[in-house]
């Protein structure tokens, strides 16, 4: 029996809840995963695991193995890591998640650096809004903006992103440029990013020396993705109020000019998030160290473009 995989399989299916979920995540097959806990229990002569048709719960001997394996575990993943930062080549697989325009916006277009940095790396990458549990789906890391509220994680700040109230020369030719965020509610067409989950529309709230102001357009669209806002926006349809990363390069290009020069939302913070019950290793280290890097060379060339 091999007694490291065999111990890697009894954690994931203590964490995951299922054979199916474990054998999913180790990526073997299902009966493997039930033939080695099976042996591992023969071999420790006690009963690790409570099974039912339903669920599958840990015993009281089982739950004291767990604590055991995984603090070992995490020390050999820990050993390991230690081993590639020293060879400075880091491998194995790395799956991470973050959401689309964050993906699609920042760190898809900088890959090819991480990539020839870290070749022994492959990544996996989920690219959604949607919940994640890192443990039962094995996630490394997730990228996630806005507060983070699980405090049972670890989440490194990355920066902060903003947004901008921006429309085409066209739209503005048409409608007037207006000198007061509140003039948006009169006559103007207003863009609005909606909740995917719940439909409402996110509060479209600017402030200045002090001053804030709340939009609420008598004309909007909406949508349930930042990019199709975006791409609403520079069909002329009207004001968006589009993530600066997102708007820099239409900006720059003058399909897009800001509303306001000295109007700005509150920043949004961007985080990358990981399980604390997991030493850092190697290559999520590295991982985290680049998105550090890249947040921070993004911020700077986006105030560059904003400032123009």
């Amino acid at each position: 029996m091999d007694k490291f995989l065999a111990m890697k399989a009894f954690v994931r299916v203590v964490e995951t809840g299922t054979f199916t979920k474990a054998s999913e995540t180790l990526d073997i097959p299902k009966p493997t995963v039930t033939r080695l806990i099976q042996t591992l229990e023969t071999e420790l002569d006690t009963k690790l695991l409570n099974r039912t048709t339903r669920k599958v719960s840990v015993t009281t001997d089982g739950a004291a193995y767990y604590e055991r394996a995984v603090r070992l575990l995490n020390e050999l993943e820990e050993l390991e890591g230690v081993m590639s930062r020293a060879k400075s080549n880091p491998k194995g697989r790395l799956r991470v998640d973050f959401p689309v325009p964050v993906g699609l916006g920042i760190i898809i277009p900088a890959l090819p650096d991480f990539v020839s940095r870290y070749p022994d790396i492959q990544l996996d990458f989920g690219v959604s809004d949607r919940p994640v549990d890192l443990i039962a789906d094995n996630v490394d890391c997730v990228v996630r903006t806005g507060k983070v509220t699980d405090q049972s994680l670890v989440a490194r700040r990355l920066g902060d992103v903003r947004q901008v109230l921006c429309a085409t020369p066209a739209y503005w030719k048409r409608y007037g440029r207006p000198t007061h965020p509140a003039q948006l509610e009169d006559g103007h067409i207003v863009i609005q990013m909606i909740a995917a989950r719940t439909g409402r529309p996110f509060p479209l709230v600017v402030s200045r020396a002090g001053e804030r102001v709340e939009i609420s357009g008598n004309r909007t669209l909406t949508a349930n993705d930042a990019t199709a806002c975006l791409a609403m926006g520079l069909t002329g349809l009207g004001v968006v109020h589009v993530l600066t990363f997102l708007a820099a390069m239409h900006i720059e290009s003058g399909a897009l000019e800001p509303a306001f020069s000295d109007w700005w939302a509150d920043a949004i913070p961007v985080y990358v998030v990981y399980p604390p019950n997991r030493h850092l290793s190697a290559k999520v280290r590295v991982f985290v160290d680049w998105l550090a890097a890249l947040f921070a060379q993004n911020e700077t060339a986006v105030q560059g473009v904003m400032r123009k």
